[in-house]
């Protein structure tokens, strides 16, 4: 098999889903936008090491690396969606599963009539419920996002997803926000603006970063302004500063989400996942400019921002020939003691990537997973988790 040069992703990650049903994705829930402006948090030193908690009573957004109640995820079952690609992306999304659930409790939202079969490739140590009907798998998009107020409450927001500027069918998937929330039992918040949980990266102490190209952007958010989705995001996570990458507009169907190349290790600090001095496609650029602009930056305290690189593999040499292929070891997640990342078969790259992510998240085992029909499919593994914080 003859390897794709790194200028095919051009073609666009996730291209095969853009086109799947795409006459049905007008069924949305309606963004709301008169979200009330949340109580800008004051943070102070406490909890985790190195980091910042929010003044107890402002909600906000935690830092991803707090100890989770369990991890959400949804179960794929629609050819129209997937086609041929469905049983490995199901595989994918089964082993991703049992992985997180031998750290934390894992709940994977089905259909009904496949909940049987998600049961059956999860295995027991994955609570599989069908009371949350989902149309595709990326559940950082589509789920709740929760916060905290330190006093041990916990609410939920919802981004009013609207299957990434209406390319993809979503009537369901804009129901799990709000879904999960109730099965939870705790108060929803429709988020003033549209957007997906894979866009907006959150420091847990008042900083957020994300790409224009995703959220500033007609398909989401049209007639608003920069300073008008910066207000709603900020009183969406309970933060107060924005940075911002220009992003790539119209190359994927998430018009460029910022967990695949940029993330938050911790107030201060973060990690950009960088391509080949050879690299010169536009993600490429995209990339070094993204490790610039944080570098320079600084946190919504004033303090400066320490980034470490993560070396992405050599397209040549991963295992996948697709070209909407996703390599990102920056796509980890992270659950209660361990690191969920990938591999792709650049072992070299593979190695480099978990001592890395080894020693940015000393004490955590790191995992590394064959997640190629993800990968294939424009995604990784933060894009079909999302954590609820232990409180």
């Amino acid at each position: 098999m003859t390897p794709h040069t790194p200028d095919d992703r051009s073609l666009g990650r996730r291209r095969f889903l853009t086109a799947a049903g795409l006459a049905a994705a007008g069924a949305a829930v309606t963004a709301a936008t008169g979200s009330s402006a949340l109580a800008a948090a004051t943070r102070a030193p406490g909890g985790r090491s190195g980091a910042a908690q929010p003044l107890a009573g402002a909600f906000a957004v935690p830092a991803e690396d707090v100890r989770h109640a369990r991890t959400w995820m949804a179960w794929p079952d629609s050819t129209t969606i997937w086609k041929s690609k469905l049983s490995g992306v199901q595989s994918n999304i089964a082993l991703i599963a049992k992985t997180i659930a031998k750290y934390e409790p894992v709940i994977v939202c089905a259909n009904p009539a496949s909940a049987a079969k998600a049961r059956s490739m999860c295995g027991s140590a994955v609570t599989v419920i069908d009371t949350i009907p989902v149309d595709d798998c990326w559940m950082r998009d589509t789920g709740a996002v929760f916060r905290t107020d330190g006093t041990g409450r916990m609410d939920a927001v919802g981004l009013n997803f609207n299957g990434w500027g209406n390319r993809q069918t979503h009537a369901k998937d804009a129901l799990v926000a709000q879904r999960i929330a109730a099965y939870v039992g705790v108060p929803f918040t429709a988020a003033g603006l549209t957007a997906e949980g894979g866009a907006i990266e959150q420091d847990g102490a008042g900083t957020l970063m994300a790409t224009r190209s995703s959220i500033i952007n007609s398909n989401r958010n049209p007639g608003k302004s920069q300073a008008q989705i910066e207000a709603a995001m900020c009183a969406a996570y309970g933060a107060t500063k924005v940075i911002w990458f220009d992003g790539i507009a119209g190359q994927d169907i998430t018009d460029d989400h910022v967990d695949a190349t940029s993330r938050f290790l911790a107030p201060g600090s973060g990690v950009v996942q960088m391509p080949l001095a050879s690299d010169t496609d536009a993600w490429a650029q995209d990339a070094r400019k993204q490790y610039q602009i944080l570098s320079t930056a600084t946190t919504a305290t004033g303090g400066p921002i320490v980034v470490t690189k993560i070396q992405g593999p050599d397209y040549y040499k991963i295992r996948s020939t697709s070209a909407d292929f996703v390599a990102a070891y920056a796509n980890y997640y992270v659950c209660n003691g361990a690191v969920i990342s990938a591999q792709f078969g650049d072992t070299s790259a593979d190695s480099a990537a978990r001592s890395t992510l080894a020693r940015l998240f000393p004490g955590r085992t790191i995992e590394q997973l064959n997640i190629d029909y993800l990968g294939a499919g424009g995604g990784g593994i933060h894009c079909v988790t999302q954590q609820q914080p232990a409180v």
